[in-house]
């Protein structure tokens, strides 16, 4: 897997107008494109995978699943059906859950998400009772014994789960990546792309370092290649 190939570009927009310049300019620079909440709903599910298959990029569909296992199970085999590369569910929905989205992802790959990388420490502790660290390996636990493909966590928690034996072949994608000339914004629990590549993650799901570059950078492709290079340095430093 080339350095590119870890990259998956989050389109966080609110039109497939805004998205297809994104898509056009970066599909050669990028591994993936997330499409969540705002751009699914905006535009209709079915309607922005295609427009971003048709244009030759592999789409993560960023739907977070998060119901009774009857209604996951039916999601599931929905957005099988659209043949994208990825999709999402809840650990917090719980394992059976999560297993009836394995048994319906068709060649998709299944991603369990963990704990919000916009969580501070003390908000995830009054939500989740307890360390975030501490859920996120529980959680992840959880997907492994599910038959998930892969975990969403935030880069603080890359470095324990890489050292659980159990969880050895769980994916672990990771959000809350800012490379040092970026803005860190909404995001709490946050490393550089280096520091995420050496702590173990696998993809690194990137929205506006890249979407929306600050001037000095230049355009998204160049914010791409950028990040791209910081990858490949990283990896071959290791």
């Amino acid at each position: 897997m080339e350095a590119k190939d870890r990259i998956i570009v989050a389109l966080d927009v609110d039109s497939l107008e805004k998205a297809k310049p994104l898509v056009e300019s970066l599909v050669p620079h990028v591994g993936c494109f997330k499409v969540g909440l705002e751009l699914l709903t905006a535009a209709g599910g079915p309607i922005a995978v295609e427009v971003v298959q048709s244009l030759g990029g592999q789409v993560f569909y960023d739907g977070k699943f998060d119901d009774i296992p009857n209604t996951v199970a039916g999601a599931a085999k929905a957005v099988a059906g659209l043949k994208v590369g990825m999709f999402n569910v809840h650990a917090s929905a719980g394992i059976e859950a999560m297993m009836a989205a394995v048994a319906n992802k068709g060649r998709s790959l299944v991603l369990a998400v963990t704990v919000l990388t916009s969580l501070e420490e003390n908000n995830a502790y009054l939500i989740f009772g307890g360390p975030s660290k501490a859920k996120v390996l529980q959680l992840a636990r959880d997907a492994k014994f599910a038959g998930c493909d892969g975990v969403i966590c935030s880069p603080q928690e890359l470095e324990l789960l890489g050292k659980q034996k159990e969880l050895e072949g769980l994916l672990r994608v990771t959000p809350g990546v800012r490379p040092e000339w970026a803005v860190a914004r909404d995001q709490k629990r946050i490393m550089t792309p280096t520091e995420a590549i050496k702590a173990g993650a696998d993809y690194l799901v990137i929205g506006r370092p890249i979407t929306k570059p600050l001037e000095e950078i230049g355009t998204p492709v160049d914010a791409a290649k950028k990040i791209a290079e910081e990858i490949a340095a990283a990896l071959g430093s290791e």
